[in-house]
């Protein structure tokens, strides 16, 4: 069977990588969490003493980042230069510097460059998933990553929707202190982000999802349903 390239875009707290890793699992598929790369990066950075503002500094480094990804979408793993960075590149603290390695375009081309690689290499026999293929979430996968993937699918909800989630996930609690705490990392880094990538309307091609009333499983159902009929389609063509 040709090795499936689901690639699924949108702003934080639309149920994106839940989703994700989900439709991933249920299917045999890997997973890459593109933000986590970034994530990943400027802890390295940071970790390194390189000042985030120098751009040219920040690519130079970046380019010799020694990145390690574990695409099992159970278990799901960044290690830097051997070391376990999963839990880390989540804090507060990268959250609020994460969108000034985002924003830098040397750094873009090479870590899209090498979300390429990743999902190539998922797509070969001797890939985690066998290479039956690969769920691939981010920013810019329907659009300049994986361009040509069989499912595109871009996720929304609306910024009360997106606030909430995101503080419930991160504080436990909607409450207003809550949902101004987390103001920064929803709202802040969606615009930051999106001087360079447009992850807000669909391209031609790419399906629209919008999740602000859905509940997960709802949310997980309709995308399920999307990946089902592209497999149906996959697989009438090659007979």
């Amino acid at each position: 069977m040709t090795a499936l390239v689901v690639a699924i875009d949108g702003p934080s707290g639309t149920g994106k990588s839940t989703i994700s890793r989900r439709i991933a699992a249920e299917f045999g598929l890997a997973y890459l969490d593109t933000g986590a790369m970034y994530r990943a990066a400027a802890w390295w950075c940071v970790r390194e003493g390189i000042d985030l503002a120098d751009t040219a500094a920040v690519a130079a480094q970046v380019r010799e980042l020694p990145l390690q990804i574990g695409t099992d979408p159970r278990e799901p793993s960044f290690a830097v230069g051997g070391e376990d960075v999963s839990v880390v590149i989540r804090s507060t603290e990268i959250s609020t510097m994460v969108s000034a390695v985002a924003t830098n375009l040397d750094v873009r081309a090479q870590l899209q460059d090498r979300q390429r690689a990743a999902i190539a290499a998922e797509q070969r026999p001797d890939g985690f998933s066998g290479g039956r293929g690969i769920v691939a979430e981010g920013r810019d996968i329907t659009t300049v990553v994986a361009p040509d993937a069989q499912v595109r699918i871009l996720l929304l909800a609306d910024e009360a929707a997106r606030l909430a989630r995101r503080a419930r996930e991160l504080h436990g609690t909607t409450d207003s202190a809550a949902l101004e705490a987390t103001r920064d990392q929803v709202v802040r880094r969606d615009a930051d982000d999106s001087t360079v990538s447009n992850f807000t309307t669909a391209a031609d091609g790419v399906l629209t999802v919008d999740t602000s009333t859905m509940t997960l499983e709802e949310s997980v159902d309709t995308v399920r349903g999307i990946v089902t009929r592209a497999l149906a389609t996959i697989e009438e063509g090659a007979r």
